[in-house]
């Protein structure tokens, strides 16, 4: 063999065939369950949680939605500790809320209080679907009634965002009965002719949808929102019939004359505000 005829090889890393893995930390990049376009976390937050692809509206919390709406250090909280019992007996259910209550960090599936939005000063009521799916119990009920008396006490316009799976099956018929309870609270503010403003979010269903979400002076929904009564399945086992694939959106009751508009979530302060100041002026 000749001396410095052959090379040694040097060595280089193999690159996989494969897919490589990377670790990106949790929560920090967020895929969009409608169109699955991939955004950061912290941008899509930024942008109201609406998906920058296809305009889906992501579920908002309390918090959030709060956040969203009122001026900057304008938010009192009503009946904050206010929390529910068990008086059915029914099983695990305290423990359920218990975790609930430490996932969330509220007491409640209702947030109320009161603030200004656009300088003006409102009542408010938002649900949230992370606690027990947004469920109607007792409590629930009672923190609206009282946020609808308070709202006829100081002469404000009261305003309700709802996301719910409808009445709380642990609570039985005590939870029915908030139905007629809110239902009354808010007759007595129309008597007082103080504007109420429901706007439903996705999803507002069961007794939520058949009582105090649906008799807004004004009722909104936010995009593609489900709301309705009773479920598809039964519905459509009901009455023999296939129904429409947008049946319950948002987009059909408005075509059906079930709703004032529907409303994208970067518009809805200014739109709120406009009404705030539209009725301000006529009862001054």
């Amino acid at each position: 063999m000749i001396k410095g005829l052959f090379v040694k090889k040097k060595k280089y890393a193999t690159i996989p065939t494969g897919k490589v893995k990377q670790d990106v930390p949790e929560g920090i990049m967020s895929k969009c369950p409608e169109c699955k376009h991939i955004m950061v976390t912290k941008e899509l937050k930024k942008n109201l949680l609406v998906c920058q692809g296809c305009q889906y509206h992501y579920s908002m919390s309390s918090q959030e939605r709060i956040a969203s709406l009122i001026d900057e250090g304008t938010f009192t909280e009503y009946d904050a500790n206010m929390i529910s019992k068990n008086p059915l007996g029914f099983p695990d259910y305290l423990e359920k809320l218990e975790s609930d209550r430490k996932k969330t960090k509220i007491n409640e599936a209702v947030v109320t209080g009161e603030g200004q939005i656009s300088g003006m000063d409102v009542s408010l009521a938002v649900m949230d679907s992370r606690f027990r799916m947004g469920s109607m119990g007792s409590v629930v009920g009672e923190k609206i009634t009282r946020a609808i008396e308070k709202a006829i006490e100081n002469e404000n316009p009261f305003i309700i965002f709802t996301a719910s799976g409808g009445a709380r099956m642990q609570e039985g018929v005590l939870s029915l009965m908030q139905m007629a309870k809110t239902s009354v609270a808010l007759k007595k503010l129309s008597d007082k002719g103080l504007l109420f403003i429901s706007v439903m979010t996705h999803p507002t269903t069961g007794g939520v949808s058949a009582s105090f979400a649906s008799v807004g002076d004004y009722n909104f929904a936010e995009p593609k929102a489900l709301i309705g009564f009773a479920g598809r399945r039964i519905i459509e086992q009901t009455i023999r019939q296939e129904l429409p694939d947008d049946f319950q959106t948002a987009e059909f009751l408005l075509k059906h004359g079930q709703l004032d508009g529907v409303i994208h979530r970067s518009d809805m302060k200014k739109t709120l505000g406009t009404l705030l100041k539209i009725h301000s002026e006529g009862r001054g």
